[in-house]
């Protein structure tokens, strides 16, 4: 693909190098500050990186046709051998500060080392070893013990403190639990318990997390590297560009657009948003969009990246290990949202077309969507294979395996796109390292999730939820949104999903919410994060790249995610709601799913003309109020009609008429009001 194919022609000013740089440091504040390493020190990482890539690689596939003969790899070795490459990685790849970076340290070597060598031990150790776990040799608590402090200072190198302060604070918890008032009372541990539970079980930092981190997180890692690779992240930011066409809306389609395709290849929020950004923002700034709108804009598309199927973000495997379910059934749970969500944007983009007086682009490219589209057209087919090979029988991580497979060989198909061998040793290794960030998260959270096995915390925390909410699954819900937002203030889309999964889940679940529709009530929450000040590192990284507001732009990705993020509770609140799961309702059809899908895509529509101010001209506050009115009453049909019951007495059946009428009559006056002669 020709470098100059990317759609950014001379017609719109390219974002500085002073701007990327400013983007790129908050993309490090989200996974770490990285050494840059050169010589032997970067030759060392490297061939540790692609040995973890092809170690897992082995591991998904042992034991599968037509590998049916090679030694499987069974559930405990690889997660001790997952964490194994994960630590040594990190204390290579992370500095203890940002003043050591670019070298090596030989503390980093050390702290490497010793952790890999710890898990030797504990492998080593086979089944005799999980049997101590109740009583622990002198020696099993000491090295747990330095275990536990080397995984804590890598996740405080990879995310920052906060993670490995939440895990110090749950321990605290757990060995302080006779000192504290009722309810929180337990009966507390030590830390030879702490140990057993934590180190040698896998109810603790071996769990769920590191489970799910180690047979399928790093898959799709590594299976997004190849697509970066083979050029399909460049490709589908052309193809969004070339599709859109020269309209005067082109600019912001083509971010909401690329931002869905890039989800894939990227598997990061800030990332997605940078890279789009970089090429997107020109064109936007030339067409008109002002700076903190079209920041705005560029964080909650590259938020949906986090969400939009087939890979979604690391939470969404969590979410199937955590329910026991197929990860092929958390796509189809997240179709329907995700759809809902990229329509509320495009709602946002033309409305901010009309705001903005936006006016027609003229930019250059060197191929015709036609043309682009027969020459690197296979790259949907890498895009859509995992579904495919799921659909087809395959577990997912097969899935992942043979559509990683199937990406290096139709790179093939053009000079340009072929993974060479220089370009395969560093997909593999970027497939590692890539997933660093996420692995030590979920290594950090088990000790998270380990506590609150342990001292029945779960339980007891939502049952001082539903007290707190006198048993209403309304302010439940609310509740629980708040909790799991400033979680998200604090801590990374998975850490934030798997900390509310475990005490906040439960107390929805008490009150009739299926599981399924609570964990993604949970997962949606989680990644409000993404634009959550204080930590809000998209909207940041998107303000460097515009030269906006930070915080201005912060508010305007609220406002562009806010009547997306209602959904949630339509599932959680709403009975027909669990039809925009893909889950027919009790007593319904398939016709329920259609009706609840339109009537929140209505519903969006008018909370989106609210909250821009616009629809067909400028609202006044009125017109404001009453679209307000309108998509509340399209969106939360049930919960309105309850209040109404409340109200006056008598059921309302018809609230999701009322409030398409009410759209409608403002509309209407609008439409008359632009018609009148002047």
């Amino acid at each position: 693909m020709s470098e100059d194919s990317s759609g950014g022609g001379a017609a719109a000013p390219a974002v500085s190098q002073e701007q990327l740089q400013k983007a790129e440091a908050y993309v490090e504040a989200e996974e770490g500050v990285v050494n840059r390493l050169v010589g032997w020190a970067g030759r060392l990482v490297t061939s540790i990186a692609v040995a973890m890539s092809l170690f897992h690689l082995y591991a998904a596939i042992a034991g599968a046709w037509p590998f049916t003969d090679f030694p499987i790899i069974t559930t405990q070795p690889l997660r001790y051998a997952h964490v194994a490459f994960v630590l040594m990685l990190s204390f290579l790849l992370f500095p203890l500060s940002a003043r050591f970076r670019d070298r090596i340290r030989w503390w980093d070597i050390a702290a490497g080392v010793l952790g890999a060598a710890i898990l030797v031990y504990a492998i080593e150790g086979g089944e005799e070893f999980t049997d101590r776990a109740t009583m622990p040799t002198e020696l099993d608590v000491v090295l747990g013990v330095v275990f536990i402090i080397l995984l804590l200072e890598a996740t405080r190198r990879t995310t920052g403190w906060i993670v490995p302060f939440v895990a110090l604070s749950f321990m605290a918890y757990a060995m302080a639990g006779p000192y504290l008032p009722p309810p929180w009372t337990h009966r507390g541990y030590d830390i030879s318990q702490l140990v057993g539970h934590l180190f040698i079980t896998l109810e603790g930092i071996f769990g769920i997390p590191v489970d799910v981190s180690s047979s399928l997180i790093i898959l799709f890692t590594i299976y997004g590297a190849f697509l970066q690779h083979s050029g399909a992240g460049k490709f589908f930011i052309d193809f969004s560009m070339a599709l859109m066409g020269h309209k005067a809306n082109s600019a912001g389609r083509t971010v909401v657009l690329s931002s869905f395709l890039l989800g894939g290849p990227s598997g990061s929020g800030v990332a997605t948003t940078v890279t789009i950004g970089a090429v997107a923002y020109p064109l936007m700034q030339k067409a008109g969009f002002e700076k903190n709108a079209a920041g705005g804009l560029l964080a909650a598309g590259g938020l949906g990246a986090i969400i939009s199927p087939p890979v979604l973000g690391a939470a969404a495997f969590l979410i199937a290990e955590f329910l026991k379910i197929s990860y092929l059934d958390v796509i189809w749970m997240a179709t329907i949202p995700t759809c809902l969500y990229y329509l509320s944007l495009l709602f946002m983009v033309e409305l901010d077309a009309k705001r903005f007086g936006a006016h027609t682009v003229d930019f250059r490219q060197e191929l015709t969507l036609w043309q682009m589209t027969r020459r690197y057209g296979f790259h949907f087919v890498s895009l859509v294979s995992i579904i495919i090979f799921m659909l087809w029988g395959y577990s997912p991580t097969l899935a992942v395996f043979w559509s990683t497979v199937l990406t290096y060989g139709l790179s093939f198909l053009t000079r340009e796109t072929a993974v060479t061998p220089k370009k395969l040793v560093r997909a593999l290794s970027d497939g590692s390292t890539s997933v660093l960030t996420a692995a030590t998260t979920c290594a950090t959270a088990g000790i998270i999730v380990g506590v609150v096995t342990l001292t029945g915390l779960g339980l007891k925390f939502s049952s001082i939820v539903i007290d707190y909410a006198g048993g209403n699954l309304l302010l439940t819900a609310l509740y629980t949104a708040l909790i799991v937002w400033i979680v998200g203030l604090a801590v990374p889309v998975t850490a934030s999903y798997i900390i509310c999964a475990v005490i906040a889940a439960p107390a929805m679940i008490k009150l009739g919410v299926p599981d399924y529709a609570a964990h993604m009530f949970i997962f949606y929450y989680s990644v409000l994060s993404e634009v959550s000040p204080p930590t809000a590192l998209s909207p940041f990284a998107a303000a460097a790249i515009t030269g906006g507001d930070p915080y201005k732009t912060t508010l305007q990705a609220w406002k562009y995610t806010l009547p997306a993020f209602l959904v949630p509770f339509v599932f959680v609140l709403d009975p027909q709601g669990i039809g925009l799961l893909l889950k027919i309702p009790k007593d319904g059809s398939w016709i329920d799913i259609v009706l609840v899908t339109a009537k929140s895509a209505l519903g969006l529509a008018a909370l989106a003309a609210a909250a821009q101010g616009w629809a067909l001209r400028k609202t006044t506050l009125v017109e404001r109020l009453l679209l307000v009115l309108a998509g509340l009453l399209l969106v939360f049909p049930s919960l309105l009609e309850a209040l109404m019951e409340a109200v006056i007495g008598r059921d309302i059946d018809y609230t999701a008429t009322f409030g398409l009428a009410i759209g409608a009559v403002v509309l209407l006056r609008q439409r008359m009001t632009l018609a009148a002669p002047r």
